[in-house]
Formats: C-alpha cells, sequence, structure tokens
C-alpha cells in the first residue's frame, strides 16, 4: 500500500522529502505536485519503475517521458543545447513548460522516444520537486498524472491515493495544484512547434506577448 506523506505546499518538511527519495532510490514509484498538475516520479535508472508506469498511463513506446532537472546544466547532460535553444530555455524555466530535446549519448534509450531519440526536459518552479530534486541529486523520471480512463489529471492528494495505492509507494500531497498540464514545446525541429498550449505561456517562445 502506498504511503501518504502530507507536506506543506509552501515550506515541505524535509524528513518526509528524504522519505520520499529513499523510496524512488529503492525502485519507488511516487506522486508528487509540480507548478502544474501532480505527476508521477520515478528513478532515472530504474528500468523496473518505468514499466510500472507505463502500465499505469497505459503508455506505448512512442511516449514521452520528462526529465525533471534542477538546472539548466543537468539539462544540458542529458539534451543536446544549441545557443537558440538554450536562450528560450532560459526564458522559461524554471517554470510550467516541457521541452522537446534531441537526447545525448548520455540518455539511457530506454527514455528517449524510440523513433525519434528526443527526450523531454522540464524544471518545475514548486517547493518540493525543488526539494526532492535537491535531496536525490540527480534528475528525477517523470509523467503526468494522468489516467487512461480520465478526461482530466488527478489532482487531490487522497483521491490519487484511493485510486493507486496498489500501484505506486507513495503520495506526496502539496495541495491542489490545478489540473492544466505544461506546455509542451519541440525544439527539435526548426521553427519549434508548440506541441500543447499548456500552464505556460507562449510569448518566450514565440516572441509575442499573449
Amino acid at each position: 500500500m502506498a504511503e501518504y506523506l502530507k507536506l506543506h505546499p509552501v515550506d515541505p518538511q524535509l524528513r518526509l522529502i528524504r522519505r520520499a527519495a529513499d523510496l524512488v532510490r529503492a525502485g519507488g514509484v511516487i506522486a508528487y505536485p509540480t507548478d502544474s498538475c501532480y505527476a508521477l516520479g520515478w528513478h532515472i535508472g530504474d528500468k523496473g519503475a518505468l514499466e510500472r508506469v507505463r502500465r499505469i498511463r497505459q503508455a506505448d513506446r512512442h511516449h514521452h517521458f520528462t526529465l525533471v532537472c534542477a538546472n539548466l546544466a543537468e539539462v544540458g547532460r542529458f539534451a543536446r543545447l544549441d545557443t537558440w535553444q538554450f536562450r528560450i530555455l532560459r526564458a522559461c524555466l524554471p517554470g510550467p513548460y516541457t521541452f522537446l530535446l534531441r537526447a545525448t549519448r548520455e540518455t539511457p534509450r530506454r527514455l528517449q522516444h524510440a523513433r525519434r531519440r528526443t527526450i523531454g526536459v522540464r524544471i518545475p518552479d514548486h517547493p518540493v520537486p525543488r526539494l526532492l530534486l535537491a535531496e536525490l541529486g540527480e534528475p528525477l523520471m517523470s509523467s503526468t498524472l494522468l489516467l487512461a480512463s480520465d478526461p482530466q489529471p488527478l489532482t487531490e492528494g487522497r483521491e490519487i491515493l484511493a485510486r493507486l495505492e496498489h500501484e505506486i509507494d507513495a503520495v506526496l500531497d502539496g495541495g491542489d495544484c490545478g489540473i492544466e498540464p505544461t506546455t509542451v514545446v519541440d525544439l527539435s525541429v526548426t521553427p519549434p512547434v508548440i506541441v500543447r498550449k499548456g500552464k505556460g505561456d507562449l510569448g518566450p517562445i514565440t516572441g509575442r506577448a499573449l
């Protein structure tokens, strides 16, 4: 049964963050809040956890999972960045955006899009993932907590626990963070393509205030 960790939404308890980090390191899958909506998170090197998330999300091999990073330096380890791409990321992050970029050789093949060899990257502006990433000392693999049978992402901690208590290892309840997902931008092509309009403003990407 999943653990339920009730976190302060502004000043999360470090002992609970450490517990969540321990679960991730041990191969666990967690549900956690972000600056857009709740997400599933797991260790970047854990193939078993990845397959569990595929089953939960009913995702195929062409599904883009997201690498959640603490800063742009971490992004640069796993994604190839030209100057124009770096400038867009610097203007938007941290924030509610996911960017699709060409993966570097350091990125495990199983984490990349099977055909395009791209990876989604994200730096959320929320205290829970920020502290969790600092505790882990490395990026976290992630996927929006949207179940195939639902029209919208799950956003209430107790409901997440009730729905997934036997499929994940912990729910980090940081309060309601909404149901609007990130804006997804494909930066692996020129010009950039808006894959999904979500919470993030398009102005920094298009150069126009919207």
